[in-house]
C-alpha cells in the first residue's frame, strides 16, 4: 500500500461505523453497525460491469474506476483467508440490488454485495465520488471494521486487482489492524 493511500484514510480511523442499513444480494438488509455482524472488510467500488454491456473506452481512463470485477473475484478467492483472521467481507456500490445480484451469481461471490444508491455511507463518512455518464459513483475505497470501529481505511485505490491480496498481507502481519 502506498503512503498516499495510507495517509488519505487516516481521518476515518477511530470513527464508529455509521448505523445504516443497506439492501444486500442475500435478500436481507445489512446494518454495518449491528453487533452480530462481527468484524469485517467492506470494499467500496464504482460499479460492476456486465458482459452484455461493455464499458466505453473512456471508463479505463478514470483512475481507479476499472477493475471492479477483478477486485470482487480476488476478494472471493481470498474469503477463507480473511475469515481465518476474523473478517467477513462485504462489497458496496451505488448499483441497485437486482443489478448486483446478477454479478454476485455470475461471479459466484460467497459474500453479499450491498446497495447504496443514495450514497448514505459516503455522506456519513465523507467518501469521495466521481460522475460518469451523468451518474454519481463511489471512488474505490476499503474499510476494515473491528468492534464497530473503523481500524483501517484505504482510499484512492488505483490497482483493484491486487488490492485484496495487499490488504490481506497487511492485516496478516502482527502489526496489522
Amino acid at each position: 500500500m502506498s503512503d498516499q493511500v495510507a495517509e488519505s484514510g487516516q481521518r476515518l480511523v477511530g470513527m464508529a461505523v455509521p448505523d445504516l442499513g443497506f439492501p444486500a444480494t442475500t435478500g436481507h438488509v445489512v446494518d454495518l453497525a449491528q453487533e452480530p455482524l462481527g468484524d469485517f472488510v467492506v470494499f467500496i467500488y464504482p460499479r460492476t460491469g456486465r458482459p452484455d454491456r461493455p464499458e466505453g473506452d473512456d471508463w479505463a481512463l478514470i483512475p481507479g474506476a476499472k477493475g471492479c470485477t477483478a477486485e470482487s473475484c480476488e476478494f472471493r478467492d481470498l474469503a477463507a483467508e480473511f475469515s481465518l483472521i476474523g473478517l467477513s467481507i462485504f462489497g458496496l456500490s451505488t448499483q441497485d440490488t437486482e443489478y448486483q445480484r446478477e454479478a454476485a451469481e455470475r461471479l459466484h461471490l460467497p459474500y453479499p454485495l450491498l446497495s447504496d444508491p443514495q450514497m448514505k455511507l459516503g455522506r456519513a463518512l465523507g467518501l469521495e465520488t466521481f460522475s460518469y455518464d451523468g451518474v454519481e459513483l463511489y471512488k474505490r475505497a476499503t474499510l476494515v471494521v473491528r468492534d464497530r470501529v473503523i481500524v483501517m481505511a484505504q482510499l484512492e485505490i488505483t490497482d483493484a486487482a491486487s488490492h485484496p491480496r495487499d490488504l490481506l498481507a497487511i492485516l496478516s502481519t502482527p502489526t496489522g489492524s
